[in-house]
């Protein structure tokens, strides 16, 4: 059993060897799936939510947003939590209290019972995600890290698209409720497995400090709470023109300040920002918020496009996005198998380079963009994303001493993110703007002296009426439609705008690959001490 895992498991340098280092990644990674899927599998239900709670829009949103801030607060905390209390014991405590948060947001009988046990999942979820990454990067040696890495990166990768996908089938169904009880079991299982083999805890006399950073951990959650509803409301708030988002903004900047402050000052800080002194994390921490503004940016604006201007349905959507899991998932089991003869920053190069190709192929969109157009370029993006995301885990949490790992592992973890925090809210904002601009456009071609405009009307009156509809009828329904095809057009175009502006975000990520290591292609075996 898991408590009494022999000596004999471990090599010389902590390394675990056989058949229970792939029971520990599996373990680890069943962990990070459930965080990671929980992400984005709420969003296909929120209007049944609202219909069945009683809610607002603006209400139902806490519910995505709750669970956003949480999350966030206790991933760069994870590493002190895991020291704390022991990496096994914080795992398991993080499984188990996610799993019963999941039953009690399935049971909410209103919106802030809702609320709450979201936020309470987000804060055990937070645990599951840096963590289960730096339980790997402890239990396989540097050589057999890509393939390691792959099972961890199939869950995060596909993660954010399965959501969507698995939502739509629970939620048409059989109710938004059971977008949370089918964590239940799954819950279990992993519980079980980590008891099973995750290697026993150390003594608390090697790991855990006697004082707890307190102040630390609070200018923390002043920084990056205030930082995640800032991006979450932004938009829905007209950004600063707002009180509210002006506040938060001050309050982060101050929070952020004094946590860097503290934690640089402190002998025992909750957040080792002293991690950063190394160059492939502070560079590839940056790398990494532009994957996660790429990652969820464009998973967050398909779906909105195929929903509001294909009209598809959440099950529609997403069997859409799943063609792209899968090619994430195959592409990254390939890639765990040769990432360890490959310089890390060739494939991260070669992903951020296909990637935008894909945002400029995608920007090519026409409101009579259909299934087929966008089947190719949604596998390729799944592909390409998976050529950044392992090498660059490789290539930034690889070099660290292994006293480090479970630092860095959080920060890295964080910035991904924040980054797709950062890009919903930009690609939020930057659809609203680009929409309006582009129906000011389209309405200043159209005038009642503008023979085009004209013939189209009269098109449209003439097939109204040959309908049954009299004259003045079918006037206003030719000025509607005609109205509703400029809306769709503008949307369109804004959409368009988007993909090119991820594209063109891609490409200007490229010279951070100057500060990367080779990852895997250049990874050594530490040396004994």
């Amino acid at each position: 059993m898991a408590t009494n895992i022999k000596r004999s498991s471990f090599d010389q340098f902590g390394y675990v060897h056989g058949p229970l280092k792939w029971a520990i990644a599996l373990t680890a990674s069943l962990g990070a799936i459930l965080e990671v899927i929980d992400t984005s599998i709420v969003n296909v239900a929120l209007t049944d939510m609202q219909a069945s709670l009683g809610a607002t829009v603006s209400e139902v949103g806490w519910v995505v947003t709750g669970y956003a801030i949480a999350n966030v607060v206790l991933i760069p905390l994870s590493a002190w939590l895991g020291d704390y209390f022991g990496r096994k014991t914080y795992f398991i405590f993080s499984l188990i209290g996610f799993t019963i948060a999941s039953v009690l947001c399935g049971l909410a009988f209103n919106l802030p019972m809702l609320v709450l046990s979201r936020i309470l999942q987000g804060l055990c979820g937070g645990g599951l995600l840096a963590k289960a990454q730096a339980i790997l990067f402890e239990t396989f040696p540097p050589a057999e890290q890509g393939l390691a890495q792959a099972v961890f990166g199939v869950g995060v990768i596909a993660g954010p698209a399965i959501g969507p996908t698995l939502g739509g089938f629970l939620v048409d169904g059989l109710g938004w409720r059971w977008i949370f009880f089918v964590n239940i079991p799954f819950g279990i299982v992993a519980v079980a497995m980590s008891f099973m083999f995750l290697p026993k805890d150390k003594d608390k006399s090697e790991t855990q400090s006697q004082s707890v950073d307190w102040f630390g951990i609070g200018f923390l959650i002043i920084a990056i709470g205030c930082l995640q509803t800032l991006l979450e409301e932004g938009e829905k708030e007209d950004w600063f023109s707002s009180g509210f988002i002006t506040t938060l903004a001050i309050a982060s900047t101050i929070g952020l300040g004094l946590f860097i402050w503290r934690e640089l000052k402190t002998n025992h800080p909750a957040v080792d920002l002293r991690v950063l002194r190394h160059r492939s994390l502070a560079a590839g921490s940056v790398l990494s918020a532009v994957v996660g503004m790429g990652l969820y940016g464009t998973l967050f604006a398909v779906p909105i496009f195929a929903q509001s201007v294909l009209h598809f349905t959440a099950t529609q959507t997403g069997l859409l996005l799943a063609p792209g899991a899968l090619a994430s998932a195959i592409v990254m089991v390939l890639l765990g198998k040769l990432s360890s003869k490959i310089d890390a920053r060739f494939l991260i190069a070669m992903g951020a380079v296909g990637s935008s190709g894909v945002m400029f192929q995608l920007a090519a969109i026409t409101p009579q963009t259909g299934t087929d157009d966008l089947f190719w370029p949604l596998v390729w993006r799944g592909a390409f994303t998976v050529l950044m995301f392992l090498p660059l885990s490789l290539a930034v949490l690889g070099p660290l001493p292994k006293q480090d790992v479970s630092a860095g592992s959080g920060f890295y973890n964080l910035t991904r993110q924040l980054g797709g925090s950062i890009g919903i809210a930009l690609l939020t904002t930057l659809l609203d703007r680009r929409q309006t601009f582009h129906r000011a456009i389209l309405l200043a071609k159209l005038s009642p002296y503008d023979p085009e405009t004209n013939q189209r009307l009269d098109l449209l009156n003439g097939a109204l009426q040959s309908q049954g509809m009299d004259a003045a009828t079918a006037q206003q329904q030719a000025l509607a439609l005609l109205s509703q095809t400029v809306d769709t057009q503008a949307a369109v175009l804004s959409y368009a705008d988007c993909f090119r502006v991820v594209g063109i975000g891609f490409l200007c990520s490229l010279p951070l690959l100057l500060f990367l290591g080779k990852g895997g292609a250049g990874a050594k075996a530490p040396v004994s001490h």
